[in-house]
């Protein structure tokens, strides 16, 4: 498995993710909505993939990380259910509190993607130490 490919991809998807929040600074409503449906759109097809590509491989792991991904998608989805309701229009104390809440969720999934990417890093580290292992006791026989 080529795991540099995977994480050189990770990392451009974080740089299109900071860009993104550059841009999305300056938006009105509008133009954010159709922003978070974009991006809705692309995270459930990228859940989508990513179930299609643990399908594929060994099961010992999958239910844990299909439990993550269901949790991410419940996030996803109550953020989006979020947003509709902002939309729906609210008074100004409300939208204050309602913009304190989504800013806290937001850094609850920023430190989730931070959980992510360090479970990544030893789950990484782990399948090339197997491999390694495997290779030398297959060598050892030989």
């Amino acid at each position: 498995m080529n795991f540099e490919a995977r994480v050189d991809d990770l990392e451009n998807r974080v740089e299109q993710l900071k860009n993104s929040v550059t841009s999305a600074a300056h938006e009105n409503h509008e133009q954010l909505q159709k922003r978070i449906d974009k991006a809705q759109a692309d995270t459930d097809k990228a859940l989508t993939d990513a179930k299609q590509q643990a399908t594929a491989a060994a099961g010992k792991a999958q239910s844990s990380w299909e439990q993550a991904r269901t949790d991410a998608k419940k996030r996803l989805d109550a953020t989006k259910a979020k947003a509709q309701r902002r939309a729906a229009g609210v008074d100004a104390d409300f939208a204050a509190d309602d913009a304190d809440m989504a800013e806290a969720d937001a850094y609850s999934a920023i430190d989730f993607a931070d959980w992510a990417v360090e479970n990544a890093r030893v789950a990484i580290l782990d399948a090339i130490d197997a491999r390694v292992t495997a290779d030398e006791k297959r060598a050892a026989l030989v």
